[in-house]
């Protein structure tokens, strides 16, 4: 593996250091995550009761604004359904807003409603030119009949998983998209999943070797014709002859045989790749490692609102951090 080159000698080699430049002002968003100073725009007051229903069947008391405000709110402070629905209500009363606060049960059954892709952060895109995106892929335990096995009587188990699939744009570092499927699902069969959840034209496409093959390289082609795609090929890939014009793929297998991995890599940029892997350590360990609901589509809803709250906490405190300069002696 290429991190591996220079492993007898990775002590003699100085660690890169950077300097955040903005420090008082991520500092004092730092502190604004943590906040319980809480407000209610008049514009969500007057949604928080569902809008008389036009077709037959009963008239729901709470709308998709305020379950979600509930579900919100429990899953940034690590609280169950029973305690969300107190602490909600707790917050209301401190504000002074008589407003209904929907039980436990109706989180539960309203969690499970299938929902359409969240497209609300299309506004965080740059205005002008394509954007750079950056995907990777994530497993997320779930609470089923094998750990309760375990727990209870220490016999082990094949631990149950969900897979969250996950487009970064590297400029802002938002999470512009997201897939939650099956364990057995690949990374190559969500990439156009992701991609029918952004509108903007892709300039740069960086993803891992999961990826890898011309199924991705058609689909990504397919959204956006003058996308850059970088992707490592398989260490036994080789050009294929009866192409009539060389593709990037074969592109990327010529430079690596010609000059490395390594160079392939600097000259491509592809160490920006780590930037979602940042995001998906940032989601596991702010929202946590284990999905809390039960129903496959009530896990859905709680990854969707996981990504929505990490763009707003990053909304809140974005560092803007430069490399220090090493100056010879």
């Amino acid at each position: 593996m290429p991190f591996k080159y220079n492993a007898c000698r990775r002590h003699r080699i100085g660690k890169m250091k950077f300097k955040v430049t903005n420090w008082r002002a991520y500092e004092t968003g730092l502190r604004r995550r943590g906040s319980l100073t809480l407000w209610v725009t008049p514009e969500a007051l007057s949604s928080w009761r569902a809008p008389k229903r036009t077709t037959r069947g009963g008239q729901p008391r709470y709308s998709d604004l305020a379950i979600e405000t509930a579900l919100t709110l429990g899953l940034v402070f690590d609280l169950r359904l029973r305690q969300t629905e107190g602490f909600v209500t707790s917050v209301l009363k401190l504000i002074g807003l008589d407003l209904v606060v929907p039980d436990h049960t109706t989180l539960s059954r309203r969690a499970n409603k299938p929902r359409a892709p969240n497209n609300r952060h299309s506004d965080r895109f740059p205005q002008k030119g394509p954007v750079h995106v950056l995907i990777d892929s994530t497993g997320l335990q779930i609470y089923g009949a094998g750990q309760w096995l375990e727990e209870k009587h220490g016999v082990k188990s094949r631990r149950g998983w969900r897979k969250l699939h996950l487009v970064l744009d590297a400029d802002s570092g938002d999470i512009i998209a997201h897939v939650m499927t099956e364990q057995g699902a690949g990374d190559a069969s969500q990439v156009e999943p992701l991609l029918d959840q952004i509108d903007m034209p892709i300039g740069q496409f960086t993803a891992d070797g999961a990826t890898d093959g011309d199924p991705t390289y058609d689909t990504i082609t397919n959204h956006s014709p003058d996308a850059a795609v970088i992707i490592p090929p398989r260490a036994n890939a080789v050009e294929r002859k009866d192409a009539d014009l060389p593709s990037q793929r074969a592109h990327h297998i010529a430079a690596i045989n010609a000059d490395g991995r390594m160079k392939w890599q600097a000259a491509t940029s592809y160490g920006k790749r780590s930037l979602v892997e940042t995001a998906i350590g940032r989601y596991k360990s702010i929202i946590g490692r284990r999905l809390r609901a039960r129903a496959f589509a009530a896990q859905q809803t709680e990854v969707a609102l996981g990504c929505a709250v990490l763009n707003r906490m990053l909304a809140c405190a974005r560092p803007k951090s430069v490399r220090c300069k090493i100056v010879a002696v």
